[in-house]
């Protein structure tokens, strides 16, 4: 049975849980190099009677470890530090977008397209609350193009204990979204011709807004773990990622991956946008740590309220190295760009009581339980991407989606395909189910056993 020969401990006086204690040391020692890739880790069992602890604790640090790729269960033989070597598959060459069919939205429509969160809780006294005290703030001659100082802070803190993300304010820029934010960095650092990486499947809106800029995007593969890191080209200024929850697949990024990526960036000069889509929603272990904080000159962090809360609140935030901060900023206030004052008032005033943080863990419960139902409901069908997020993904064979989206809209399904998510060949295909939307989980149910009878039937 193999030992740790690590000053492991837990303190039971400490705020912090053991599980989550003891995470962090195992974490912390594979980072460093303490614990080597191949390295096989002691039984559960074996770990916590040398802890002094329960079982279950070490349980869920393992759990934890794994979740975020940086441990493997090898069949009949135990626990070891992971060696995830992913080889580059063989894409096709870039061509036009994936058309996907016109579907004529009527009215009544259950929409089960991914990105829309549920809005059906937000009516609460504290949302009015802080509407209402939000409106009597006084405007300022010149808006700060770093955001309110106060909500700035208040962000800084947010990001650092729902994300793990350290950063003092002055690293932290409040935006308009995420999709803002890539906007502005691109508006900040790229040149007229430049070569950008994209998720292939992935978030189409992201290539929008980087060949606006005239860049040049392209598309990197992914897998079942998230982006392909082994080829990377070496020209790329930037390479835009969604390690949390890969859009629209759903793979979380290894961590043998992540520092692969990092060592990329370091070496060619890039720049990485991580786009923390998703990252507060998790259903399996607690949600992985921003790769932000494995790298933080290298690394440009956004993040945003319209999953959170609706899209509508129009306040997201982008947090870099303090230089890249300013030159941001600076850019910003050459564009005339900034993000309204009573919304920003309105999430100070939902920071700074708690209210938000609230509200989060009340919608992770919520989205579990919805998830739960799809799941269930699309029992015995390939699905992809169900442990976090508001969508998952049911694979179909090719030539499938296009029928079954027509028909699940012909019954007031409207529905969204993995094909349309390409910037090259389509090469995986299917359906892409947001959960969010749905006003209860009855026609959620509904829905999904709509979908299932429509793919059986293929």
């Amino acid at each position: 049975m193999p030992t740790l020969d690590l000053p492991l401990t837990v303190d039971r006086s400490a705020a912090e849980p053991l599980s989550v204690q003891l995470t962090g040391q195992l974490r912390a020692a594979m980072r460093d190099g303490r614990l080597a890739a191949g390295e096989r880790l002691p039984s559960s069992r074996s770990l916590a009677g040398v802890l002094g602890v329960s079982r279950t604790v070490v349980t869920e640090a393992y759990e934890q470890l794994y979740a975020e790729g940086w441990l493997e269960g090898r069949h009949g033989s135990g626990t070891y530090v992971t060696e995830i070597t992913a080889a580059r598959p063989s894409g096709a060459e870039p061509v036009s977008a994936f058309q996907a069919p016109e579907i004529p939205e009527r009215h009544g429509m259950l929409d089960l397209r991914p990105g829309v969160a549920w809005i059906g809780a937000l009516d609460t006294p504290a949302w009015r609350r802080a509407w209402r005290l939000a409106a009597t703030a006084a405007p300022a001659a010149r808006p700060d193009p770093h955001g309110l100082p106060g909500l700035r802070a208040l962000l800084a803190d947010h990001v650092r204990r729902s994300r793990g993300v350290a950063c003092p304010p002055e690293r932290l820029l409040v935006t308009r979204g995420a999709t803002n934010g890539l906007d502005l960095l691109a508006a900040t650092i790229l040149r007229p011709g430049d070569r950008v990486g994209v998720e292939d499947p992935g978030y189409r809106k992201a290539g929008s807004v980087l060949t606006a800029r005239g860049a040049e995007p392209v598309p990197c593969p992914v897998d079942e773990h998230g982006l392909i890191v082994d080829g990377l080209p070496d020209d790329l200024r930037l390479v835009y990622t969604t390690p949390s929850h890969q859009y629209p697949l759903g793979g979380v990024l290894p961590v043998p991956r992540r520092q692969a990526l990092l060592a990329w960036a370091r070496r060619t000069g890039a720049l990485i946008a991580e786009d923390d889509y998703d990252g507060e929603f998790r259903y399996d272990v607690a949600p992985l740590p921003a790769l932000y904080g494995l790298d933080p000159d290298v690394v440009v962090y956004l993040g945003t309220t319209a999953k959170i809360l609706t899209s509508d609140v129009g306040v997201g935030w982008l947090v870099a190295r303090p230089d890249l901060v300013e030159a941001i900023a600076h850019r910003r206030a050459d564009l005339n760009d900034r993000t309204a004052l009573v919304p920003q008032e309105a999430l100070c005033r939902l920071l700074e009581r708690g209210d938000l943080q609230r509200y989060v863990r009340r919608m992770r419960a919520e989205y579990a339980r919805r998830r739960a139902v799809v799941a269930e409901a699309l029992h015995g069908l390939p699905l992809r991407g169900d442990t976090a997020g508001l969508h998952l993904v049911v694979e179909l064979r090719e030539g499938e989606t296009e029928r079954i989206v027509k028909e699940a809209a012909e019954r007031g399904v409207l529905l969204d395909t993995l094909e349309r998510h390409h910037t090259g060949t389509p090469h995986v295909f299917g359906l892409v189910i947001g959960y969010g939307s749905a006003a209860n989980l009855t026609e959620l149910k509904t829905a999904c056993t709509l979908i299932r009878d429509l793919v059986s039937a293929s």
